[in-house]
């Protein structure tokens, strides 16, 4: 994993996508900060450019810097062990390709080994969304990702281990005004 990590954070702070196992399906990932790279992603996606995207990050505290009026009684879902994606109704310090037209962010704190070092070492959210084409499912293995997805990414992370596992997309619940959970997808 140690080649990988490396060769990974090169293209990430080179402003480079990758394809890469998450705790969730496979994801095209980039620097959440980097205009042109998610400009990438969308066009090789052929997603619509007002359709907003996951942050990944390693910790509740690291969300503290992306959204207002953070609340610390939040913490357990967002710590939960089930991958779970919360949409924030207010956005901060985000490019405003990763924020939805109403002001929202979705983010996860990310559980998987590979993401967390990778993130602890480029030192920055990920951008994160299925490796897909747009409308189409999510990849569940590794094997149903399409040629054009693979040869659009600047490195595909090579850990064999992740290639054979059949996986879900996380959970999402959406924070409403009165800073209540409100279930997305189950």
């Amino acid at each position: 994993m140690t080649n990988e990590l490396k060769i990974a954070t090169n293209i990430l702070i080179e402003g480079g996508i990758l394809l890469y196992p998450t705790d969730t399906v496979y994801g095209l990932g980039c620097n959440a900060y980097d205009d042109k790279a998610i400009d990438r992603i969308a066009k090789l996606k052929n997603r619509q450019q007002n359709k907003s995207y996951i942050i990944l990050v390693n910790s509740a505290e690291e969300i503290k810097n992306l959204v207002t009026n953070y609340r610390k009684e939040w913490e357990e879902e967002i710590s939960s062990d089930r991958p779970t994606t919360i949409v924030y109704p207010q956005a901060k310090n985000l490019p405003k390709s990763v924020i939805a037209e109403d002001g929202s962010v979705a983010i996860r704190v990310i559980k998987h080994p590979f993401c967390n070092a990778l993130i602890n070492l480029v030192k920055f959210p990920l951008l994160s969304t299925s490796a897909n084409i747009s409308g189409e499912p999510s990849p569940s293995t590794f094997s149903d990702i399409r040629a054009s997805i693979l040869q659009g990414v600047d490195y595909v992370v090579n850990l064999p281990a992740s290639q054979d596992r059949v996986a879900e997309p996380s959970r999402i619940l959406k924070i409403n005004n009165e800073g209540e959970f409100i279930v997305i997808r189950d």
